[in-house]
């Protein structure tokens, strides 16, 4: 069994309020912005003690709608240089917020996305 757990998803659309009252209606889900004015970042404890959990991102433009799921990792620029050797490619790549969180987002050689990512070290 790997010892990289998924822990978050998110989902990104050019419709926020309706992905988000889908969700709510399908399974119970309730929601938090926590984005900055103009960029909606709504999240969910959907997982509970049991699942995982995630957010909607909003999107615009030419961006398109997606889910992705996020896979823990201890490095995320080792993970980065390992998915380009097997074959995938790296999307986004490894950055860290001002809260210490790093992350990148990867695609496998069939396009699919994927996101890494090492949490904040605690205070």
């Amino acid at each position: 069994m790997s010892g990289t757990p998924i822990t978050w998803f998110e989902i990104g659309s050019d419709r926020p309020a309706e992905v988000e009252g889908f969700y709510a209606d399908l399974f119970g889900w309730t929601f938090e912005e926590q984005g900055p004015p103009g960029a909606s970042y709504r999240q969910t404890v959907a997982g509970g003690e049991r699942g995982i959990g995630g957010a909607i991102r909003a999107t615009e433009g030419d961006a398109a709608n997606y889910a992705i799921f996020h896979a823990e990792v201890t490095d995320v620029a080792e993970t980065c240089r390992r998915a380009e050797a097997a074959g995938g490619k790296v999307l986004v790549p490894a950055r860290t917020t001002p809260r210490g969180l790093t992350l990148a987002q990867l695609l496998d050689p069939a396009g699919n996305r994927v996101g890494v990512f090492t949490p904040p070290t605690p205070a």
